[in-house]
């Protein structure tokens, strides 16, 4: 397996080693004492799987606060995204900062996204799954989130139709400015 720490340290970039012949492939996607060993501990509690119908769907950008924060490792099994990870720690020096990574079913990769991050993902194409591990169990009373557009944040999201396809509660989300981050 390959860890990349990203211009985000804390947020790791993972790509499995892949076993292919004419048959396919067998990659082993996940064991507890490799990712540890490159930084990433858990233990990991709930695996989440969300289906996408259409490429433009946007999901985030989301974190739990303490003490109910979540670490997630977030794969894409079936398509592709642009995965985004904002680091939202106070005293951090890359506070409102992010980093993003392609994820598809045809690379492999899969990105780490740490406690003190808020975390969002485009779909890039349609017919699209994506699995993540988390570290704690949802709980929605400690749910938050930013605007995915932010100009204080300015992601580059690649929209193919313009703008994306937003839940009710994402559309509404404040943005980077007068938030009070819950993470020191």
């Amino acid at each position: 397996m390959k860890f990349e720490r990203q211009a985000l340290v804390d947020v790791i970039l993972v790509t499995p080693d892949r076993h292919g012949d004419d048959r396919g492939y067998f990659s082993e996607t996940f064991r507890a004492n490799v990712y540890e060993d490159a930084g990433i501990s858990g233990p990991f509690v709930q695996d989440n799987h969300a289906w996408s119908a259409e490429a433009g769907v946007l999901r985030g950008l989301h974190f739990q606060a303490p003490p109910r924060a979540q670490a997630k490792l977030v794969r894409c099994t079936r398509g592709a995204i642009l995965d985004v990870a904002v680091d939202i720690r106070k005293s951090s020096p890359t506070y409102g900062q992010h980093v993003s990574a392609q994820l598809s079913a045809e690379n492999g990769a899969q990105l780490y996204v740490p406690e003190g991050f808020a975390h969002g993902y485009l779909t890039l194409t349609d017919d699209c799954v994506v699995v993540y591990k988390m570290t704690d169990y949802y709980a929605p009373e400690t749910e938050g989130g930013l605007a995915w557009n932010d100009p204080d944040l300015a992601i580059d999201w690649p929209l193919p139709n313009g703008s994306p396809s937003l839940s009710v509660k994402d559309a509404k989300l404040p943005g980077l400015a007068g938030f009070e981050s819950p993470f020191a």
